[in-house]
């Protein structure tokens, strides 16, 4: 990915569902302009979600998900259907394409229920117009001929207008600063790192710390001292990596803000709060407790991970417990708790904020505590209340 793609977790992501030859994918095919999905007579064509990031005008970029038909049988038809409901975690639009000779089904209206039930802004799609002609529609339903391309146009209008509600702006930092500060990224450079790149939470923190006209100096843990006595200016404020936070703490002066780039993200996702009371819990854990610690990308894991290396040492040293550690990554995410005493996640950039509040509300219906990474390094570092006093609300929580 450059530097100018706009990460999957930052586009809308539109999810198209229906039964089985209902014309999904040519639907999709239609609103793209490309061959993304396989069409054909026969049902069960899409065995798989297909997913596809790209540019969709007058949208931007999104991400357009082709799911299998939900009224697939047999067994690997159940799976197919599982896979399809997992889609609904992270779909931030649903468009519901039905075979007009047909009209709603079962599956159809267990969908529409779904889409309700999860809070998802809806459309639903009646293909096929060329075949049958359908009146008396509602605000959210629209009939399209996807051969021909009647109101293909028309679909895409209205999926634009529903997109607007998640492209509000919002900010990583950049509200937090003046023109003319001075921040200092702390960002260590470990054997998972990518290659040739800095990894995408320090990206966007960069862009959003210009965005503000403000200045950014990036260093190594290990120059941080060298760094701070080297600037013309005090800075505004120094975020690390949150791994490094126990040196950082150190070497920081306690009147310039310290905090990390996975704690600003779990507030740009909406979850800091819930991740400050969650990072409370873990002195509470005792023998025997299991700890699901879950990352939302997928990579390979090296020496010195932080999720299955680092995290379960120091949750080890802090409480002086013997946990059962529990990994999970990318789009494996439980959404059966029992057993688990506590969620910590990753910072989330790789998913989008539907997915991430799927996945916090998931362990608050099931009264399971729900912190990050940034978060309970903090808290284990006896800095927790230092590395958020940039937002005063929550320190008066602890």
């Amino acid at each position: 990915m450059s530097l100018n793609d706009t990460p999957s977790s930052e586009r809308v992501h539109i999810g198209f569902f229906g039964m089985r030859n209902a014309g999904k994918s040519s639907v999709v095919n239609a609103v793209t302009g490309q061959e993304l999905s396989v069409v054909s007579d026969v049902k069960g064509t899409t065995t798989d979600p297909v997913t596809k990031a790209m540019e969709l005008l007058p949208l931007g970029p999104v991400v357009i998900i082709d799911t299998p038909g939900f009224d697939d049988v047999g067994k690997l038809g159940e799976l197919r259907v599982k896979k399809t409901k997992q889609i609904l975690n992270r779909t931030d639009i649903a468009v519901l394409v039905v075979d007009s000779s047909v009209g709603l089904s079962d599956a159809d209206n267990d969908l529409v229920c779904l889409f309700k039930e999860k809070n998802i802004p809806f459309i639903i799609v009646y293909n096929k117009s060329d075949l049958v002609k359908k009146s008396g529609l509602n605000d959210n339903e629209i009939t399209v001929c996807a051969a021909d391309g009647t109101n293909i146009y028309e679909l895409k209008e209205m999926i634009a207008a529903l997109a607007k509600d998640f492209q509000a702006e919002k900010r990583i930092v950049g509200d937090l600063l003046s023109a003319g500060d001075m921040v200092v990224l702390v960002t260590p450079i470990d054997a998972a790192a990518p290659k040739g790149r800095m990894i995408l939470p320090q990206v966007q923190t960069l862009r959003d710390v210009l965005d503000a006209d403000a200045m950014a100096v990036f260093t190594k843990e290990f120059q941080l001292a060298d760094t701070l006595s080297g600037l013309a200016q005090k800075p505004k404020m120094v975020i690390t990596d949150s791994q490094a936070f126990g040196m950082v703490s150190k070497i920081v002066p306690d009147d310039i803000p310290l905090t990390s780039f996975s704690i600003l993200m779990a507030r740009y996702k909406g979850f800091l709060e819930t991740a400050v009371k969650g990072a409370a819990s873990i002195k509470n854990l005792k023998d025997g407790d299991t700890v699901l610690i879950s990352e939302g990308c997928t990579h390979h894991r090296q020496c010195g991970d932080i999720g299955s290396v680092k995290l379960p040492a120091l949750l080890k040293k802090t409480t002086g417990k013997e946990l059962n550690i529990k990994l999970t990554s990318g789009r494996e995410f439980p959404e059966d708790l029992s057993g688990v005493a506590l969620v910590i996640h990753c910072g989330g950039c790789m998913l989008n904020e539907r997915e991430m509040t799927f996945r916090r509300k998931t362990a608050e219906d099931q009264n399971v505590p729900f912190t990050n990474y940034g978060i309970a390094l903090a808290m284990m570092n006896g800095i927790l209340k230092r590395s958020i006093s940039i937002f005063p609300d929550l320190v008066s929580m602890l």
